[in-house]
């Protein structure tokens, strides 16, 4: 019932949402009051035709299945901890902010199911070699060091993700992670299905990615 009455309301919201960020959403994201409401928007309006999965560069139609499915790129395991909840299940229950997080479209991207699982809440990085357990997607999972690697072409849209994340709602991102980002995003500029995506995500939901817009921007975030 929910999903439907996101999808009844999504003319409404279309008609509402601003195209650029106002002073009172600073803060992030304030049309979705949770993830299932940012679904089928995300679903019916940023992919309407389908489009091509994050980390394995895969092609899905605009009726995905259950092969394919949503990954928060700054994981929500991530988002517990910074909140302080005990569960991402009481952190719904007691937290409109940690909702409107969960919901923001700027850190969801498409992927493949199993790739998701594998992904988890494992930090990214540089993997020695190419071992590669999922066919011919470019994914590697270190299973010592509980790190996982990107193919090269994601690697700026994850980076411009996180620093969205990290900036917009003041999660915490480390410092050794978040160097890392910074090579990645200089590395890997916004392509035009990123810059896309920012135009359709600012359109529906009423907030840009500023680090998109501003390649440079990162170069000012601290982390600890």
């Amino acid at each position: 019932m929910r999903y439907l009455n996101a999808r009844i309301g999504l003319a409404l919201l279309c008609l509402l949402a601003p195209f650029t960020v106002s002073p009172a959403q600073a803060a992030g994201q304030q049309l979705f009051n949770a993830y299932l409401d940012a679904l089928p928007v995300f679903w019916d309006r940023i992919y309407p035709a389908g489009g091509r999965t994050l980390y394995c560069d895969e092609k899905f139609g605009a009726y995905h299945g259950r092969r394919f499915n949503i990954e928060h790129v700054f994981p929500m395991a991530w988002v517990v901890r910074n909140e302080g909840c005990r569960s991402r299940k009481l952190c719904r229950e007691t937290s409109q902010r940690f909702n409107r997080i969960e919901a923001d479209m700027h850190n969801l991207y498409p992927v493949r199911a199993d790739i998701n699982k594998a992904r988890s809440s494992l930090p990214f990085a540089e993997i020695a070699g190419e071992k590669r357990e999922f066919g011919r997607c470019d994914f590697e999972f270190h299973p010592r060091q509980r790190v996982v690697e990107p193919r090269p072409a994601s690697r700026g849209n994850i980076a411009r993700a996180l620093f969205h994340m990290h900036d917009t709602y003041g999660l915490t991102l480390y410092r050794r992670q978040g160097e890392l980002m910074k090579q990645w995003n200089r590395e890997d500029p916004p392509d035009a299905e990123e810059r896309r995506r920012n135009e359709l995500i600012g359109k529906y939901q009423g907030t840009r990615n500023r680090f998109i817009d501003n390649l440079q921007a990162a170069e000012a975030l601290s982390f600890k």
